[in-house]
């Protein structure tokens, strides 16, 4: 851990948590309450922002137990960009007891980007049951789509170029909680 790649800060910790506590409230507004939820975050980042959500929702929500309602899913195996990756360690996939089948699932990740890890966790949610529906909620999406696939809840839209990297850090992950700006070749 440590303070992360030098770059352009463009939210700082009071930002992703206001961010973070709109998109509770969007989730809850657009699904009519919590009956039916179910979070899943996307490892590695996604997962601590999946359980803030589920903390805001917590609060907001009387009847929203975290524990039931809140997951992971990994996603390694079912990239299509596997071979071109550094090794990286399976991420255990932990289903809420309730399961996923009829639920809405709001997968949460940190960046969108090119939309293939979305694609990648649609194809790993498949083998873990049938939700009724399948929601995105990501902390920032940055453009430049491959896949015809969109965030259904966004902390902040950063329109940024290719040459561009969206770090997102972490308190539980990074001892510290900001989105940063970077040149490719000043976070090389």
């Amino acid at each position: 851990m440590g303070q992360g790649p030098p770059g352009h800060i463009v939210m700082e910790a009071d930002d992703i948590t206001r961010a973070l506590t709109r998109v509770a409230h969007e989730i809850l507004e657009s699904n009519r309450g919590a009956a039916n939820l179910v979070l899943l975050g996307i490892p590695k980042r996604g997962v601590p922002l999946a359980e803030r959500l589920a903390s805001h929702i917590a609060e907001i929500e009387p009847g929203f137990v975290v524990e039931e309602r809140l997951g992971q899913l990994d996603i390694t195996m079912y990239r299509d960009d596997l071979r071109r990756l550094h090794p990286r360690p399976i991420n255990p996939t932990r289903i809420p007891p309730r399961g996923i089948d009829g639920t809405v699932v709001v997968l949460i990740d940190d960046v969108l980007y090119s939309g293939r890890t979305i694609r990648a966790a649609l194809d790993a949610l498949g083998d873990h049951g049938r939700p009724q529906a399948v929601q995105l909620a990501v902390l920032v999406d940055r453009g430049h789509r491959e896949l015809p696939i969109r965030a259904d809840f966004v902390g902040k839209n950063l329109p940024t170029s290719r040459e561009e990297r969206v770090s997102v850090l972490l308190q539980e992950t990074d001892d510290r909680d900001a989105v940063l700006i970077t040149r490719e070749e000043e976070a090389a």
